[in-house]
């Protein structure tokens, strides 16, 4: 199937921008062209909007806002059941369009279309757990009550690393919530989030409930987000430094912020693990998305007793994983995102090896036949890694799996501990107290014991320290778009 029919396939609107229930190109003349990481091929175009097309979308979110916000929980539980049951029914396309666009081989698309699918299913059935409480007063002339109501608007910058699934965690619960919504996908993958604002509308989103501006710069798109009163939140997903940026500009106007940022997550071995298992588990969840996840691990701490097995282990799985287009079956690890991201693993590489790591396979790009026009690097194993090297202090996301000896236990939680990054981190022991020890003096905000994915629609996910605020799924990501109301009574 080409890029062509893969596209055609779904009847994507032919301009890229929703704002108040139509598809247009708000008057922006500009467009830019949107990209195949595994062969270069431009697959196809999106409008290349920007400040005044936000501001539009914001008024449109605004108008809606208070008709939308009055609707039931029925209703809005209603509306996103549809959608959940128009993505299951179009998944398979969605996920070609996703490994055309992303490039994540077609197995993983398919995953991640069925967990965003999830986000919409639990966020309807959410929608009507909204519960308040009342609270005895000491006065018996008073009552108190606790009510939830909508925030507002929400301004939503999505990321492309999962271009569906980070969408349906934040339009579902706002959606959940009485909430109105104008979301900036990433510039690499915005077919993917007309796709799902197609759906969206076709579920029955009335006018001006969602929007959709995208854009090949961000910067005016956030400043108008952070500018524009009337929207009263705002959810990202990407880099600390830039949520670092949307922060201090939430604070002009206080803003609701949820953060979700990088991570530089420790995998921990104890010598009481059985080495391939973890060994398993940790190529794995490296090499997830080719490594462009926030929760890979990026420093895997091996007890001195096993590390021979371990790193053996991690070699034989690793240089077995077949990469390449994620069309071609077989195929386990796909492209980067772009050219930048393939140089990052080289420097990183180059400044291991300069400081004394050595390369146990992998470490170079692949450039061969296949691998020609596509932005592809080998998976690498990395041993002899230390604490000066930039790999050890900088996320790498990417297919590099550096392992670094550890004897105590005391020892490995400092330097686990020892990041300002907080979102996930691994365990792999099998000793029960030792597992609950390590899991309660570990600074972040999931631990998998013996568990590489931690992660569920139902489970609220988040970090500490300066990988976010707030936290997504579960009750408590349906809170993040609610404001708390007291209303004391006197009878």
């Amino acid at each position: 199937m080409t890029s062509t029919s893969i596209v055609r396939d779904l009847s994507l609107p032919g301009d890229t921008i929703l704002i108040n229930g139509e598809w247009s190109d708000a008057g922006v003349g500009e467009r830019f062209d949107v990209g195949d990481p595994s062969t270069g091929e431009v697959i196809g175009q999106a409008v290349a909007g920007g400040g005044q097309a936000a501001k539009a979308a914001i008024a449109a979110a605004a108008s809606a806002f208070p008709q939308w916000s009055a609707t039931t929980a029925y209703e809005r539980s209603d509306l996103l059941y549809r959608a959940h049951a128009l993505m299951i029914e179009r998944s398979e396309s969605l996920a070609r369009l996703m490994t055309l666009e992303q490039g994540k081989p077609i197995r993983a698309s398919r995953t991640e279309v069925k967990y965003a699918a999830d986000f919409l299913i639990w966020f309807a059935e959410e929608a009507k757990r909204m519960y308040g409480r009342t609270i005895p007063s000491a006065r018996a002339d008073q009552r108190f009550v606790v009510m939830h109501q909508p925030v507002g608007v929400v301004g939503a910058i999505t990321p492309w690393n999962y271009p569906i699934s980070m969408i349906t965690r934040k339009v579902g619960p706002a959606l959940a919530a009485g909430c109105t919504v104008v979301l900036k996908p990433a510039a690499q993958t915005p077919l993917c989030a007309v796709a799902v604002f197609d759906i969206l509308q076709q579920a029955g989103a009335p006018a001006g409930v969602i929007n959709l501006v995208t854009a090949n710069q961000a910067g005016p798109i956030g400043d108008e987000f952070l500018a524009n009163p009337d929207v009263r939140k705002l959810t990202f997903t990407g880099s600390t430094r830039v949520g670092k940026l949307l922060a201090r500009g939430a604070a002009d106007q206080m803003k609701r912020v949820s953060m979700e940022l990088g991570g530089h997550a420790p995998f921990i071995v104890f010598d009481d693990a059985t080495p391939e298992h973890a060994a398993r588990g940790a190529a794995m969840v490296k090499l997830l998305n080719t490594g462009q996840a926030c929760i890979s691990p990026n420093r895997i701490y091996v007890h001195a007793s096993i590390k021979d097995r371990f790193v053996e282990a991690m070699k034989n799985r690793i240089s077995g994983m077949k990469v390449g287009n994620g069309f071609i079956d077989g195929v386990a690890v796909g492209p980067l995102i772009d050219e930048a991201a393939r140089e990052r693993m080289e420097q990183q590489v180059s400044d291991a090896v300069d400081k004394g790591a050595k390369v146990v396979t992998g470490g170079s790009r692949l450039v061969d036949d296949e691998h020609a026009n596509g932005y592809f690097f080998a998976p690498t194993v990395l041993t002899d890694v230390t604490a000066d090297m930039d790999i050890y202090r900088q996320e790498t996301f990417g297919p590099l799996a550096p392992i670094v000896e550890f004897e105590d236990e005391v020892d490995v939680i400092r330097m686990a501990n020892d990041t300002t990054y907080g979102l996930a981190s691994y365990v792999y022991t099998n000793n029960l107290s030792r597992a609950w020890r390590v899991a309660e003096a570990l600074k972040f905000g999931m631990v998998g014991i013996n568990d590489i994915n931690p992660t569920s629609a139902a489970a609220p996910f988040g970090g500490v320290k300066e990988s976010g605020l707030g936290r997504e799924g579960a009750s408590e990501g349906l809170l993040e778009y609610l404001d708390l109301k007291l209303v004391g009574l006197s009878v």
